[in-house]
């Protein structure tokens, strides 16, 4: 098989993209866009943030990605009827015509990335069109499903890479042709993000893209339990149905690289001093009376020899290093390939939360997971809990790993920027 995202000939199936009719805020309609649109929902994980959005404007777009109810049925229920009542009051509206949306975000600092919105053919993993590189957990895949069935709607974009041919590609050439006109719409978030989206509604121009997609597959940089979530609701409906395609961004990262983070771990009620107790004589431990940058500076240095991690939520930080290599023989299953074993969130995952810790990793009520990572320590530092600060992951042994069919660990990586929610969305009965 091709490698993750390379262009040469298969024999299978590409990445199939079609138009569709995007859902979009009326700008006369809400205070400003910026106001309405929010992160990815399993980006909103502290109650601060949910609540400010709630409160930037009465249509902000988490009142239907993250609904606040006292019964998860109850929550579905609102958000379909708050789809509904914006649906019909005008505050959302269908464009006129279906197309392609082109997507542009930009920082102060010089990062720009451009993508394509469409509804991707949803496919088998046996396919290797669509190449997950992480594990769900069977509880939010079935979170997702009843919101998406209770609203019939795609409420936010996936976010999937490809390696294309950057800036002589046919997409990534109709992309920039089409960032020099006037945009639908140009916002600016509170992080500082430019946000500009365009549609492609040309038949012809629409047809080049797809052609040229389809010599592509794609690696999932974020989304991964919205894209089960997708197969699980297509083989509930007979098809066709409009539940054979999700809603995806694509982006080249030949033409425009992403930046890949960690994602940390918080363990609820598990004081740092019993998690450091735990690991006596099974790691290298060292306090670090540094601040948080400092910190994880000295982390990457430590990952560079092998596996690391930093503990945090008692004032101060304690780099975990020099596992024991009996333990990791003991902990670690053999019969993955040598990059997947020796990957940090392996070894938090077989190792520490499994045999040291005793932690269930799907368990919510023990470990959280958590992208913002002053945003760790301080609820840690809050709580009582223990923050474990991870290193990022290097792209090609992600798109590696994936190729070879091989998954990461749940929440192993974060690819950004991600889409804002509220741009765009797709109502499956428009």
């Amino acid at each position: 098989m091709n490698s993750a995202g390379h262009p040469e000939a298969t024999a299978r199936r590409g990445l199939e993209l079609t138009p569709f009719r995007g859902l979009r805020y009326d700008p006369d309609r809400v205070g400003s866009l910026a106001a309405v649109t929010s992160p990815p929902y399993d980006v909103v994980v502290r109650p601060d943030g949910l609540h400010q959005l709630q409160s930037n404007d009465p249509y902000n777009i988490v009142r239907l990605i993250l609904p606040q109810a006292r019964t998860p049925a109850e929550r579905n229920e609102q958000a379909a009827r708050t789809l509904r009542g914006w649906f019909s009051e005008g505050i959302l509206a269908a464009d006129a015509e279906p197309g392609l949306y082109v997507y542009e975000q930009q920082d102060g600092a010089g990062l720009l990335q451009r993508g394509i919105i469409g509804t991707l053919r949803l496919s088998e993993p046996s396919e290797g069109v669509v190449l997950p590189h992480e594990d769900v957990m069977p509880h939010v895949v079935a979170d997702r499903a009843a919101l998406m069935r209770a609203t019939s709607a795609n409420l936010e974009p996936l976010l999937l890479t490809y390696r294309g041919n950057g800036s002589e590609s046919v997409t990534t050439t109709a992309i920039e042709r089409t960032a020099e006109q006037p945009p639908l719409l140009a916002t600016t978030t509170e992080d500082g993000y430019r946000h500009r989206l365009w549609s492609i509604t040309d038949p012809a121009e629409v047809a080049r893209i797809q052609s040229d997609l389809t010599r592509y597959q794609a690696l999932i940089a974020d989304g991964h339990h919205r894209w089960a979530t997708y197969r699980r609701l297509r083989a509930e409906h007979p098809s066709p149905s409009p539940w054979d395609h999700g809603l995806v961004l694509l982006v080249d990262t030949a033409r425009y690289p992403l930046r890949v983070r960690a994602i940390h771990r918080l363990l609820h009620e598990v004081p740092v001093s019993r998690s450091l107790a735990l690991l006596d004589g099974l790691f290298r431990v060292r306090r670090l009376d540094v601040p948080l940058a400092e910190a994880l500076d000295t982390l990457a240095d430590a990952a560079c020899a092998g596996n690391a991690f930093l503990l945090a939520g008692d004032g101060a930080f304690h780099l975990v290093d020099r596992p024991d290599p009996d333990l990791l023989s003991r902990t670690i299953p053999a019969d993955h390939p040598t990059a997947w074993r020796t990957l940090d969130a392996t070894v938090l995952h077989a190792t520490l939360l499994a045999h040291v810790w005793h932690i269930p990793e799907d368990d919510p009520a023990r470990i959280a997971y958590i992208h913002d990572t002053a945003a760790t320590v301080e609820k840690a530092e809050r709580d009582g809990g223990t923050a474990v600060l991870m290193h990022p992951v290097r792209e090609e042994v992600v798109r590696d790993l994936a190729r070879q069919g091989v998954t990461m660990p749940r929440k192993s990586t974060s690819f950004g920027p991600k889409p804002a929610s509220g741009l765009v969305l797709r109502a499956l009965d428009v």
